[in-house]
């Protein structure tokens, strides 16, 4: 049986996509820019803040993105306050967790939100505790889709990679754990489509949470 569980946290674990939609539209409305639909939203974000601000400012026609520093400031401001708005886990999700905890499998987040806000929606929606490894996009480990983030969960966790299964929503996801060695499940529940998740060789693909305790065992 699989000893580890790494998930992506939004699009995977957590709904977010109206929160970054209404953090992104309000800062770009500083430079009286956007707004933009959900839909587009869900191809603009999984790489990090700052490149969610450079796709928002190239879709919106500032393609030397002169407006960059100052959209960005905002939204970083904007996103500390507000990026519990709405949010809230898929169906299935929080049965799944304490199942697999119940099976004695740990479970970690690795996301490219920033390190703290993470953490603030890992615990609100899961509360503290459920996890046994949380981690978010600190300055000194690359972001994914480099697997620096999934050896900083291996070695606190001291887990060997033949042990883990990576779980997420899009081609970043599975670049991160085909990267690292890991077992690669995609979902189709989140931000991306079964066409991004086959292109970029998920090892699995799974329409509901519970069908990913098949490739525990």
């Amino acid at each position: 049986m699989k000893k580890l569980v790494i998930f992506d946290l939004d699009g995977t674990l957590s709904d977010t996509i109206a929160s970054i939609k209404y953090c992104a539209d309000a800062a770009l409305a500083v430079c009286n820019l956007g707004p933009f639909s959900e839909k587009e939203y869900c191809y603009f974000v999984g790489d990090g803040a700052a490149t969610l601000i450079e796709r928002c400012l190239i879709a919106a026609g500032d393609k030397e993105l002169v407006h960059f520093e100052k959209v960005f400031a905002a939204y970083k401001e904007i996103f500390a306050e507000h990026c519990m708005y709405q949010v809230k886990p898929y169906d299935g999700i929080v049965e799944l967790l304490k199942e697999l905890k119940s099976r004695g499998v740990k479970i970690a987040v690795l996301s490219n939100k920033p390190h703290a806000e993470t953490i603030n929606v890992v615990e609100t929606l899961f509360g503290k505790g459920m996890f046994d490894h949380m981690q978010g996009q600190k300055p000194d480990v690359e972001k994914k889709p480099s697997p620096a983030g999934v050896f900083e969960i291996l070695k606190a966790l001291d887990i060997s990679i033949e042990d883990v299964v990576y779980v997420g929503d899009t081609n970043t996801d599975m670049k991160t754990g085909k990267s690292a060695g890991a077992f690669t499940v995609g979902v189709l529940w989140g931000f991306r489509d079964r066409q991004e998740l086959e292109e970029n060789h998920a090892d699995a693909i799974i329409e509901k949470p519970i069908m990913l305790l098949d490739y525990i065992r």
